[in-house]
């Protein structure tokens, strides 16, 4: 698991991507569908660095997972608007947002496929550089996977959310 991209860790550990799986039914136009697969050459090894989160069945993580309090984010992207992309990993819990009120904050689409978490006035947010990262639940003492990060309008904007691909609407694919 790399932690800080400028510090060798001896935790790191490269794999060789063997093939790509985009959704089929992606409309880069607006994110709708934003989801893909990358099959590995080999199998990762899990440590005590590198540490899956579980898939939820459809049910779990509609009806119990989303509705937690909040969710976590993680990644290397921007530490602001504009800003660098970060050398140390961040992470950040991110509160759900009522879907009404994510709908109201954008002229955007926001599909059945996404769902909005975020902070409508504190400069927090996933980032440029954060897109395909993971969006997880904790639940009792496990993390699942309940997004991926998709898009927003800037970062961490007063009003605006972050937008996240709704894992539960492709559990089947995966």
């Amino acid at each position: 698991g790399e932690v800080d991209r400028e510090e060798e860790e001896h935790s790191e550990t490269m794999h060789t991507v063997e093939k790509i799986f985009v959704h089929s039914k992606y409309v880069a136009e607006t994110y709708d569908n934003d989801i893909a697969i990358i099959k590995l050459k080999e199998p990762i090894t899990f440590s005590e660095y590198v540490i899956p989160a579980c898939l939820p069945e459809t049910d779990f993580a509609n009806e119990v997972l989303m509705n937690q309090k909040s969710g976590m984010v993680s990644g290397f992207g921007r530490e602001f608007e504009g800003g660098r992309l970060s050398k140390k990993l961040k992470v950040l819990q991110v509160p759900y947002v009522d879907r009404n009120t994510c709908k109201q904050s954008t002229n955007f689409e926001i599909t059945d496929n996404m769902f909005c978490a975020g902070y409508e006035t504190e400069q927090k947010d996933a980032c440029q550089g954060d897109s395909g990262g993971p969006h997880v639940t904790k639940y009792k003492e496990t993390y699942f996977i309940t997004g991926i990060v998709s898009w927003g309008e800037g970062c961490a904007r007063k009003g605006k959310y972050g937008i996240y691909t709704k894992l539960s609407r492709f559990l089947r694919w995966v």
